[in-house]
């Protein structure tokens, strides 16, 4: 591998650690992942809880039309939804904080050159 040519400064003027942020970004992906897969096992128990009782007839009454059906199953397809939001929050924090690495460090070698 080659060697980069630039050494690593650490400029007096930064005000952040640069190796917090790195920490905060793998933080931030590795929790994103942990509350999507919580949200998804939570939906799933939720759903194998309720599909038994459908099937025996617990739910269902005479004269149901097909969309109240599809009714119940309605709060179960949406359950993991905040869980999905939330990934791609944090997702796009750790996102967005890389970027904001870049820009400053290219800012810094756009200003010594």
């Amino acid at each position: 591998m080659t060697a980069p040519t630039e050494s690593k400064t650490n400029f007096a003027g930064t005000y952040f650690d640069r190796d917090a942020v790195l920490r905060l970004t793998n933080l931030a992906r590795i929790l994103s992942w942990v509350v999507l897969s919580i949200y998804i096992l939570t939906a799933l128990l939720s759903l194998f809880q309720f599909l038994p009782q459908y099937f025996s007839g617990l739910f269902y009454s005479k004269g149901m039309s097909t969309i109240d059906v599809l009714n119940l199953f309605s709060p179960y397809l949406t359950q993991p939804l905040p869980g999905i939001f939330y990934f791609v929050g944090l997702q796009a924090i750790s996102s967005a904080l890389l970027i904001f690495l870049d820009v400053e460090d290219s800012t810094r070698r756009a200003a010594r050159n």
